[in-house]
């Protein structure tokens, strides 16, 4: 019988969350089939089986953390599953590939070093181990390690098994994952790097007709100002002291949900047409909602779009993501009285919120971004 461990997944990151599962005890699977999906914190990937056979054993739950190493899978090889192996020269064992080669290092703990309690205890029946990281999570959550089973080799507690506990013990608290653990260190990272500061503007509608899609005109206004002003389609390196301004326009548009704060990116937007936008977005907001998302779909963005209005919210300061300079926040349409030629008319107006970096952007190339963009959104539609 072999065992299946959740692989390096290529994106540098210590645990993954469990999805979905595909498979069941007792279901028969081939090589590469798909048998779970999990969530990093960068995007949800598919894990395929490293050979054949008879599924025996399933390790973990949907919601569940864990960590590389961890134990998914006992699989009973099939019969051309076993043949293949004996004559595979590769010592390499018990591992998958899933985007490239799998890193095949072994993850082998010394479980002498972790021994929680004296040495006295070491005599159990069933010695407790854990991370040095586990033991400090376990006694800031109140967790009771001993009422835990590690997933890590040999059985020693990790930090994604602590975190596990800690939903089943402390009903109504919750750990934060997927989406809404990257959200964290993104924002922290933004409130601790960034020189933010935040401009406001109204943009009149009264040209616009009846049922534009507010979306697609934001998107081609951005559009139009990043290439008027492309101080703010732009990355900035503070280590280096370097500014990249980007001829192409790469907008990051935020997409709520109840997994937690996704920006899938719409690459090359000044090559959309209006109705292409639309299907983009459709199809991106679908993909989100059913969690199949893949991690080269949230990369690159070199400004966000924040539709926040569609909700709540007239004005805001949001929240720039480095290394990108500005994000536009786009309010709820309000209905106003203006004076116009002497007469009191009523009209719409959007209102528009733009934090940008100010290490990276001066006052005045922020001010001319927002000018264009207004003035698009206030033209008829094309």
């Amino acid at each position: 019988m072999k065992t299946f461990n959740l692989p390096d997944l290529g994106e540098g990151l210590a645990e993954s969350e469990i999805v979905q599962w595909h498979v069941n005890i007792g279901d028969y699977v081939d090589v590469d089939q798909v048998v779970l999906t999990v969530e990093t914190a960068k995007a949800t990937v598919e894990v395929p089986a490293p050979y054949s056979g008879k599924i025996i054993n399933r390790h973990g739950n949907a919601g569940d953390v864990i960590g590389i190493g961890s134990l998914l899978l006992e699989i009973e090889e099939s019969a051309t599953s076993a043949t293949v192996n004996e004559k595979s020269t590769s010592p390499q064992k018990d591992a998958a590939t899933v985007v490239g080669t799998v890193a095949q290092e072994s993850h082998d703990i010394n479980v002498d070093e972790f021994w929680v309690g004296s040495a006295q205890h070491q005599e159990a029946d069933q010695p407790l181990s854990a991370m040095p990281s586990a033991r400090r999570l376990a006694q800031k959550l109140g967790v009771d390690l001993s009422a835990i089973k590690g997933s890590g080799p040999d059985g020693v507690i990790l930090d994604s098994d602590v975190y596990n506990a800690c939903d089943k013990q402390l009903p109504g608290t919750e750990v934060l994952k997927g989406a809404r653990r990257t959200m964290v260190s993104a924002m922290s990272e933004s409130h601790h790097t960034i020189a933010a500061v935040t401009i406001t503007e109204e943009a009149s509608l009264a040209a616009w007709a009846a049922e534009q899609d507010i979306t697609c005109r934001l998107v081609q206004a951005i559009v139009e100002a990043c290439q008027k002003e492309p101080a703010l389609n732009a990355w900035f390196d503070a280590e280096t002291m370097t500014r990249c301004l980007h001829h192409t326009v790469n907008i990051g548009i935020a997409v709520d949900s109840k997994h937690g704060l996704y920006v899938p990116v719409l690459r090359h937007a000044d090559e959309f047409s209006t109705k292409g936008i639309r299907q983009w977005v459709d199809k991106t907001v679908t993909g989100i909602r059913e969690r199949k998302i893949g991690r080269e779909q949230l990369q690159h963005a070199t400004i966000t779009l924040s539709n926040f209005g569609a909700i709540a919210g007239i004005f805001a300061t949001p929240v720039v993501t480095p290394p990108q300079v500005a994000i536009v926040g786009a309010g709820r349409i309000i209905e106003k009285v203006v004076l116009e030629q002497g007469e009191v008319k009523s009209v719409k107006a959007l209102p528009i919120s733009m934090t940008f970096d100010h290490r990276a952007c001066t006052g005045g190339e922020a001010a001319r971004f927002m000018k264009v963009l207004v003035n698009h959104l206030q033209r008829p539609a094309l």
